[in-house]
């Protein structure tokens, strides 16, 4: 009797699985207008995309759509590959100051994380590097949107930021009585290790360490080298030991140049970056993460919502460097990625840094080529985001009006589809 049902189970599964293998998945196709192609830099007219289980099969112009397909007709619209932001702090609120965030505890985090990666989502960024964040919140957040439980981008993560004791990644507002101190604060080659060691095993996908001070933290000369040559050298290499990229919070020289030495993936907001460090960055490979929306909108912003002064004084002493030098490292062809340090400025106006990287140098193209193939290229991602062409996922975004005639266009997205779910139409 037990064989007979053994035999009986066994045939179920296989017919099952006969099942699930004949079915036919269904195919979407999504037309429009135009199409940008930031792969071969063009635009094309015409685009009809093949859509089958999240990705894309095929892309043709002026193509024929059977009668009885699933039609996405977006009329008159431009498609993107969908964007990338690879610098962002989903924990953070652009309201949040020096006293405020000392009130958010770990789950709060979590929450916020789950708040604010839908809302990038929802403007368009189907990509995201999360750089910094307490108690491995972005962790749970990426785990919860891979196994499909909440919406929100592709995520890549760094947990808590390594830093020395009393830098820009420690907490330096309160006085030495309340014993408080940063989780990813470690001194020394083999403390760094740990700390390294320590993120890995709770699911980060990358490191992020801090090699300047910075603008929001109090007490740190914002150009500043924090950290030895040892400790970046031994915090690189454990990271790439375990298969982890390096991201670099650096807006000072002497600190930009000791982090790409030490061998650095990327360089975050790179504000006093210099000409020995541009060209190390382009010999060695490094991408520049150039924020240069961020001081803007503190230098506006900052005082209502209670920065602290001394950090609108570094603001408004890094924010035309940091222009100018963005500018120079255009020029000089470095690999400028797009990331905004959104939470500083609010999350969902991430695009509006386009206008601002096209009014410093960049042509609309390379500006959307820094969200797009350029990020792919730093996350490891290419062939799979940053393109709408065959074999890639099929994460497409759409907004009225052709973005390299006026770049603004992209702060307006009204349909958003990741892995060929829709997320958004509104038009």
């Amino acid at each position: 009797m037990r064989f007979r049902v053994l035999v009986y189970s066994i045939l179920l599964c296989l017919v099952v699985l006969l099942l699930a293998a004949n079915a036919k998945a269904e195919t979407t196709y999504l037309a429009a207008s135009a199409l940008v192609d930031p792969l071969n830099g063009e635009l094309l007219q015409n685009p009809v995309v093949e859509i089958v289980d999240g990705q894309i099969i095929s892309v043709t112009l002026d193509g024929d759509i059977p009668e009885t397909a699933r039609l996405i007709d977006l009329g008159g619209a431009t498609i993107l590959p969908g964007l990338a932001d690879l610098h962002v702090h989903l924990s953070w609120y652009a309201t949040d100051n020096a006293f405020t965030f000392l009130t958010v505890s770990h789950t709060d985090e979590a929450i916020r994380n789950v708040v604010n990666a839908k809302t990038l989502l929802m403007a368009g960024f189907t990509t995201v590097r999360n750089t910094g964040a307490g108690g491995f919140s972005d962790v749970s957040v990426r785990n919860a949107i891979n196994e499909g439980r909440i919406p929100g981008p592709r995520l890549k993560v760094s947990g808590p930021s390594l830093g020395i004791t009393g830098g820009h990644c420690d907490e330096n507002l309160l006085p030495k009585q309340y014993g408080i101190k940063q989780e990813g604060i470690a001194d020394g080659p083999w403390g760094v290790r740990e700390k390294v060691r320590d993120n890995k095993k709770y699911g980060v996908d990358l490191i992020k360490f801090c090699a300047t001070g910075g603008v929001l933290s109090k007490g740190t000369a914002v150009g500043a080298r924090q950290y030895t040559m040892e400790e970046m050298q031994a915090i690189v290499d454990e990271a790439h030991t375990h298969g982890m990229k390096v991201a670099a919070h650096a807006h000072g020289a002497e600190g930009i140049l000791y982090a790409i030495r030490a061998g650095v993936d990327s360089i975050e907001h790179g504000s006093l970056i210099d000409d020995e460090g541009i060209k190390l960055a382009i010999k060695n490979g490094t991408f520049l993460t150039l924020d240069i929306y961020s001081t803007e909108y503190i230098l506006a912003e900052g005082e209502r919502i209670g920065v602290l002064p001394e950090s609108m004084e570094k603001a408004a002493f890094v924010h035309e460097r940091r222009n100018a030098n963005f500018r120079r490292a255009v020029e000089a062809g470095a690999k400028i990625v797009f990331g905004t340090d959104s939470s500083v400025i609010p999350h969902g106006d991430n695009a509006i840094q386009f206008s601002r990287m096209v009014e410093h140098g960049m042509t609309p193209m390379q500006a959307i080529q820094s969200a797009t193939t350029v990020a792919a290229e730093l996350m490891e991602w290419e062939g799979q985001i940053g393109a709408v062409s065959p074999g890639y996922y099929a994460d497409i975004i759409a907004v009225n009006g052709n973005p390299l005639d006026d770049i603004s266009v992209l702060e307006e997205v009204f349909f958003v589809m990741k892995a060929g779910v829709i997320y958004k139409h509104t038009e």
